[in-house]
C-alpha cells in the first residue's frame, strides 16, 4: 500500500513540474543579430521609412534612447533617422538574465521622451514597449507603429 502511495505522489509531483513549465517564447528563438532582427522589424515600411542610421546603445547613452539612467543589458541597437525632420525610434535590447523585464519595460514606457527630437515629437499612443523573452522592443512612430510592432511580436512564431 505505501508503494502504491509513494508512486501516486510521484507522478503527482511529476505532473505538477510539467504543468507549472513555462511556456512563453523565448527570444533564443530568434535567429540573428539584433541587426538582422531590426531588418525583420522594418520589413513592409522601407518606402514609408526615411533613411536611417543604426548606433549601438551603450550605458552612455542609454538615457537618451530609453529614457532610463541603468540597465543590465547584453547588447542594445537604435535605428533612427540620419537626418530628417521626422520623429522615429526603434530600440532593441537583450537584457541579462535576472532582469524583471515587465519591470523595465514600465520603467522604460513612464521615463522615454516621445520629444527628444528638435521640433518634432511621437504621440503618446504611438510609443510601444513589448518583449519577447529577454529581448524588449521599444518603439516611437508617428507612420507605422502597428506594422512595426506585428513585426516585432511575429519574430516568436
Amino acid at each position: 500500500m505505501k508503494k502504491i502511495i509513494s508512486i501516486l505522489l510521484m507522478f503527482l509531483i511529476s505532473l505538477s513540474a510539467v504543468a507549472c513549465k513555462n511556456t512563453k517564447s523565448d527570444s533564443s528563438n530568434i535567429e540573428g543579430s539584433l541587426s538582422d532582427i531590426m531588418a525583420k522589424i522594418y520589413k513592409g515600411t522601407e518606402n514609408n521609412s526615411p533613411k536611417l542610421m543604426q548606433t549601438e546603445v551603450t550605458s552612455e547613452n542609454l538615457s537618451y534612447y530609453l529614457g532610463i539612467e541603468t540597465l543590465d543589458f547584453k547588447e542594445a541597437l537604435a535605428s533612427e533617422p540620419m537626418m530628417t525632420s521626422i520623429a522615429h525610434s526603434v530600440v532593441l535590447v537583450k537584457v541579462n538574465d535576472g532582469v524583471d523585464i515587465e519591470k523595465t519595460k514600465t520603467a522604460i514606457k513612464e521615463k522615454v521622451d516621445p520629444r527628444k527630437w528638435i521640433c518634432v515629437g511621437v504621440e503618446d499612443n504611438n510609443v510601444i514597449v513589448d518583449s519577447i523573452g529577454d529581448l524588449i522592443v521599444l518603439i516611437m512612430d508617428n507612420e507605422n507603429p502597428d506594422t512595426l510592432h506585428k513585426n516585432f511580436k511575429n519574430l516568436s512564431k
